[in-house]
């Protein structure tokens, strides 16, 4: 992993870059169910107590600092909040501290309004599988 300052970052941003930053629901869940990815919820502590979503892992963004640790270097890390504003800002975080990461473009509430009747049952039953 190589660290990027912020300068560096947006010297060499393109539009590769722009495209490659974002990740939609099919190839999240594709790369998941392959264990490709590490999906991080990074919402405040009271969002989480209040709801919560079995995929993923629980850093708040204000915690991300101190808890890089967690995270695993040979994965893309792919951040999520309730729409993308915080986790975009958690993923260029992530891009600069060296991480491939990304973050999901239409959120954890796109997540669960994705998943859920047949979608949830059958994604399920493909992750029972693959494991």
């Amino acid at each position: 992993m190589k660290e990027r300052d912020f300068d560096q970052y947006l010297r060499g941003f393109d539009y590769d870059e722009r495209q490659a930053m974002k990740i939609q629901l099919p190839e999240l869940l594709e790369m998941y169910a392959a264990g490709k990815v590490q999906l991080i919820d990074i919402r405040f502590q009271e969002e989480f107590d209040a709801w919560q979503v079995s995929l993923g892992q629980h850093i708040p963004l204000n915690q991300l600092p101190e808890r890089l640790s967690e995270l695993d270097p040979n994965k893309t890390i792919v951040t999520m909040c309730p729409h993308y504003d915080r986790a975009s800002v958690a993923r260029l975080y992530l891009t600069t501290k060296g991480y491939h990461a990304r973050y999901l473009t239409s959120g954890m509430l796109g997540l669960v309004d994705f998943l859920r009747g047949d979608k949830a049952r059958d994604y399920m039953k493909k992750l029972k599988e693959k494991s």
